[in-house]
């Protein structure tokens, strides 16, 4: 439930925001940008051929494509929107007027969360119309749609909450910018690197006979590791995404088979992060084909819970330091 309070700093912020024109033509640009990128990928795809039908995955191919972008741009905005949120007030004297009035700490850390997560959203809001066009191209169901819109949103609140409890924290809004980026960056592209390094130090040496001959290969393990990728959004987003439909089509024999879409690059990308979480094959002795295995367990809760649980200790952090009387204040920064 929203407060008189939380809505009276979260609309201050909405209008400090909107105070200027800009974002009239940074949203037009936004859209203008992704639709050509829509556009390119709705030009490289074609339908798929199977016996006597014509299969036409279309739709999903560029929903898949596109989200992924759209999550791309939005974890580059995100930042901007809240890492100068708290320690820009203070720089400008703004903030302890609003600390002197009846407004609790929570109700600045909500207030000003819901400002930034918002504006963020609007981001995704303005990107309905392609999403539109994706499902009329087929292929594609609504409720993928609202799933993959739905966990996005998510996203962007994690980074922005994060992103203010780096305001929050550090005195110099440069340096919370700079911080926050760098956050981004280590559950992106950081979390790929050091699954990679780690990928390389857990493998192990595996013995194995044929023939009377003992022969010794190096196996890697990423059923040891996968977890280190379980926070990255772009994970997370294509392994929360619901399954693609599945399309019946009659072979020219008369069979009738039933074939679950391949061509999608979110579904793609969560089989892939399913798949590092299954151990080896095992063969038993004398037998060449291997134990069954069960069916790869899905990673996105593990990665959205983590980043809800960083995004609310970043909000603790930030109530914290919002607390009047502040008693001790970090070096170099002021009460107004």
């Amino acid at each position: 439930m929203i407060t008189n309070g939380i809505a009276t700093v979260a609309g201050l912020e909405f209008r400090l925001r909107l105070r200027t024109g800009r974002w009239r033509w940074l949203l037009a640009s936004w859209l203008i940008v992704l639709t050509g990128i829509a556009a390119l990928i709705r030009l490289s795809v074609r339908p798929e051929i199977v016996g006597e039908e014509v299969v036409d995955y279309t739709g999903s191919f560029m929903f898949g494509g596109l989200m992924l972008v759209v999550l791309g741009l939005a974890l580059l905005i995100a930042p901007a929107l809240a890492a100068q949120s708290v320690n820009g007030d203070r720089e400008r004297g703004t903030l302890a007027p609003l600390q002197i009035t009846g407004l609790t700490s929570w109700d600045l850390t909500i207030g000003k969360l819901l400002a930034s997560w918002g504006t963020g959203a609007v981001f995704l809001l303005v990107t309905a119309p392609l999403a539109l066009w994706c499902l009329a191209e087929g292929g594609l169901g609504i409720g993928r749609i609202f799933a993959v819109y739905a966990v996005m949103t998510l996203l962007i609140g994690v980074i922005c909450a994060v992103s203010l409890g780096l305001s929050a924290a550090v005195a110099r809004t440069t340096t919370s910018s700079v911080l926050a980026y760098l956050a981004v960056f280590t559950l992106t592209a950081g979390t790929g690197v050091l699954f990679a390094l780690l990928l390389a130090v857990t493998s192990e040496t595996v013995q194995q006979q044929s023939n009377g001959e003992v022969f010794s290969y190096s196996e890697q393990r990423p059923d040891r590791i996968w977890w280190v990728l379980a926070p990255n959004p772009f994970i997370i987003l294509a392994d929360a995404a619901p399954e693609t439909p599945t399309t019946t089509f009659q072979l020219p024999d008369g069979t009738v088979i039933e074939q679950r879409q391949d061509a999608d690059l979110l579904g793609a990308l969560s089989q892939a992060a399913r798949e590092l979480r299954q151990p080896p094959e095992v063969f038993l002795p004398g037998n060449d084909v291997p134990e069954p295995t069960p069916e790869p367990a899905p990673v996105w809760p593990y990665g959205l819970g983590f980043q809800l649980v960083l995004a609310a200790g970043a909000l603790l952090l930030t109530e914290r330091r919002l607390r009047t009387p502040a008693g001790a204040l970090p070096t170099g920064q002021r009460v107004a």
